[in-house]
């Protein structure tokens, strides 16, 4: 095996292109974390990946490979992937919320993105777990997204958006509060969501 880590990466990846299973499950425990990512995703693309490979790489000390497995895990429905929500690098949190919201309803993934939406230290993880509530669409998230709209700007955007599912007059009300917003964008989001007769 090659000691540069880029050409095992290259190699990695060629792998995923030319059935070589066998060949790409090879890379999966290397010492570089971007050489174990690109065996992921090949190991993916040729059909070999398992949940055993993916539950182990949500765990993998690296980053790279977890976000990596996060953004494979939306069509692995069995994979628990919501102890990531907990993630102590925000840039993963953030990325297994919106995965969280890629996937079936379950009530306790609901139950963790509204802690988040309405908890999070960090307002890109609020931001995400808002819209990861809209895209599921479930009621138990209708609280946090409302909560969203008294939120920094950004939050205030999405959760504006992701009301989008939901109906009923607390809807109403707050999308036609949401009309004077200091924010265009979230003027012009509950505008557009609100039906003509009721602004």
């Amino acid at each position: 095996m090659t000691a540069n880590p880029a050409d095992r990466r290259q190699q990695a990846a060629a792998a995923g292109y030319s059935s070589k299973g066998r060949s790409a499950r090879s890379f999966v425990d290397d010492t570089d974390n971007s050489v174990r990512a690109t065996a992921l995703g090949a190991l993916h693309r040729l059909g070999e990946l398992t949940n055993d490979d993916l539950e182990k790489a949500l765990e993998d000390p690296s980053p790279n490979v977890r976000r990596r497995a996060l953004t494979i895990s939306t069509q692995f429905q069995d994979v628990a992937i919501d102890q990531l929500l907990d993630d102590k690098d925000i840039a993963i949190a953030e990325v297994a919320a919106w995965a969280c919201g890629e996937r079936p309803v379950e009530d306790h993934i609901v139950a963790a993105l509204a802690r988040m939406a309405e908890g999070h230290d960090d307002p890109l993880c609020r931001e995400a777990a808002v819209a990861a509530l809209g895209a599921l669409g479930d009621e138990a998230g209708r609280q946090a997204i409302l909560a969203g709209l008294d939120d920094i700007v950004a939050v205030r955007r999405r959760a504006t958006l992701a009301l989008a599912p939901f109906d009923g007059d607390d809807i109403t009300a707050a999308l036609q509060q949401a009309l004077d917003d200091r924010d265009w964008q979230v003027r012009q989001a509950a505008e557009d969501l609100l039906p003509p007769d009721s602004e």
